[in-house]
């Protein structure tokens, strides 16, 4: 029997397991996750370093209907698909990661009535890293909320493709680790100085701006 290579891209410890218990403790009960098994570890690094949101192979039925965003409809792919007014603006962020380096990082696309604006940035925090490319959806949150309050605009809206970034920020998901416990911290304190609406978007539907903040994710750890 060939040996087979376990890919965690989300759980509660993304990386690569040997065998299926390993994998299996780190999906089970982990709202949202997503892995695969492979025949080799190239195929399993490169499922992890992408940014591809392949469906679930295995048989965790709370994960598969997380990642089930059928009923998520996309929206804006032109400037002409927004109505904002002039004290509000839209936040398209994504997270990486660079198996090679270790490093995470975010992408982000401000849409305002000024038009676009494109941010990308390595995350520091190297604790942080072990959480991956979702840290790097937790720091361009963060980012885009405190761009939202220095521009001073009193709402933002934050679109998304991994539910984390607001079932955290709400309570409706546990902060088990420290990025997670400071993203709701740092949400409570500043949810006060500015009205913030979560948007999910389906992942990798061919969203311009989503996968343009894809793609500033990739460009900040240095990702093709």
């Amino acid at each position: 029997m060939s040996k087979k290579y376990y890919a965690v891209k989300i759980g509660k410890v993304p990386g690569i397991y040997f065998n299926w218990d390993d994998c299996k403790a780190q999906v089970h009960g982990f709202k949202g996750a997503i892995y695969k098994s492979f025949d080799n570890i190239s195929d399993a690094e490169n499922f992890i370093n992408s940014g591809s949101y392949t469906t679930v192979e295995s048989a965790d039925s709370e994960c598969k209907s997380e990642n089930d965003s059928s009923g998520e409809k996309s929206f804006g792919n032109d400037m002409d698909d927004f109505s904002l007014s002039e004290e509000e603006c839209i936040a398209f962020v994504d997270g990486s990661y660079n198996i090679s380096t270790c490093e995470y990082g975010y992408g982000m696309v401000i849409i305002s009535k000024n038009g676009e604006e494109e941010f990308f940035e390595k995350g520091l925090n190297d604790k942080d890293a072990e959480l991956r490319n979702v840290a790097g959806e937790i720091l361009g949150s963060m980012k885009a909320i405190e761009y939202g309050i220095n521009s001073g605009y009193k709402k933002i809206i934050i679109a998304f493709d991994y539910e984390g970034i607001r079932s955290w920020a709400l309570g409706t998901w546990k902060t088990n680790k420290d990025a997670t416990k400071r993203y709701k911290e740092f949400f409570d304190e500043h949810k006060t100085l500015i009205d913030i609406e979560f948007k999910k978007i389906k992942a990798h539907s061919k969203n311009k701006y989503n996968d343009m903040a894809d793609r500033l994710a990739k460009k900040a750890v240095g990702v093709e």
